[in-house]
C-alpha cells in the first residue's frame, strides 16, 4: 500500500515538473494569452452582477515604451536586473515590517509577481508561496530578464478588468503603450500595489506623491540595459 502511494505521488510529481518546464519553455517564445487572475476576476464579476470587462492585448517588449519598464522597475524591484529572482534584503525587510505594523507588506520580485501571475493563483497561502518560488526558479533559468519583464508587463493588471500595458495605456491615456511618456508612465507603475482602488488619470494626491517619488528614483536608476545583465 505504502510502495503504491509512493508510486503514485512520484508518477504526479514527474508529471507535474515535465508540463511546469514544458510550458515555461513554451511561454519563452510565445504570448500567455490569459492568467489564472485574469480568469478569476471575470468569474467574480459575473457572480456579482457586475459588466464583465477584460482588457488585455499583448505586444512585444519593443512596442512597450522605457519609460514603463524603467518606471516598474523603479516602483516594483529596483535590483531586477541584479538578482537571480528573489531579493533576499527586502524579504527580510518585509518580515521584520510585517511583525511591527498591521499592514501585510510584501518583498516579492518583478520575477516573483511575474511568475504568480502567469502560473498561479493570487490568494496568499503556503502552498502558493512553495509554487511561486519555484516557477520563478524556473523562469528565471529559461528566460532571458527581457522577457520576464515582456511577459510581466502583458500579465499584470492595471486597472479593473484591465490587464497589461497595451489596455492599460489605452484605457488610462488614450493612447498606445509605446508612446507613454515618463510622467503617464509613473502613473500606470503608482498604482500598481492595488490597481482596482487606485486611479493613473486623474492621480489622488496619494498617487500624485508616488508618481514624483518614481520619476526622482527613474532619473537615479540611469539607463535600462537589459544585455548587460542578460551577458
Amino acid at each position: 500500500m505504502i510502495r503504491r502511494l509512493f508510486r503514485f505521488v512520484l508518477k504526479i510529481t514527474l508529471w507535474f515538473i515535465g508540463l511546469s518546464v514544458a510550458f515555461v519553455f513554451i511561454f519563452k517564445w510565445l504570448p500567455v494569452p490569459a492568467t489564472p487572475l485574469m480568469l478569476i476576476r471575470s468569474v467574480e464579476q459575473y457572480q456579482n452582477n457586475k459588466e464583465i470587462i477584460w482588457k488585455h492585448k499583448w505586444k512585444p517588449i519593443s512596442e512597450i515604451s522605457k519609460n514603463l519598464q524603467l518606471a516598474v522597475i523603479c516602483s516594483e524591484d529596483q535590483k531586477f536586473l541584479d538578482h537571480q529572482g528573489f531579493d533576499i534584503k527586502a524579504i527580510e525587510k518585509a518580515i521584520e515590517n510585517n511583525k511591527k505594523g498591521r499592514r501585510i507588506k510584501g518583498g516579492s520580485t518583478i520575477s516573483q509577481q511575474t511568475a504568480k501571475n502567469v502560473f498561479l493563483w493570487p490568494q496568499r497561502s503556503w502552498l502558493r508561496k512553495g509554487l511561486e518560488v519555484y516557477f520563478t526558479f524556473l523562469i528565471e533559468s529559461i528566460w532571458t530578464k527581457e522577457r520576464i519583464m515582456e511577459v510581466y508587463l502583458n500579465s499584470v493588471e492595471m486597472g479593473s478588468g484591465i490587464y497589461g500595458a497595451e489596455a492599460a495605456s489605452l484605457y488610462w491615456f488614450k493612447k498606445p503603450a509605446s508612446r507613454l511618456t515618463k510622467l503617464e508612465a509613473a502613473a500606470i507603475a503608482a498604482i500598481l500595489p492595488n490597481p482596482r482602488s487606485y486611479k493613473a488619470n486623474p492621480a489622488s494626491d496619494y498617487i500624485q506623491g508616488r508618481k514624483d517619488w518614481i520619476m526622482a528614483q527613474m532619473g537615479y536608476f540611469g539607463v535600462l540595459d537589459y544585455d548587460k545583465r542578460d551577458e
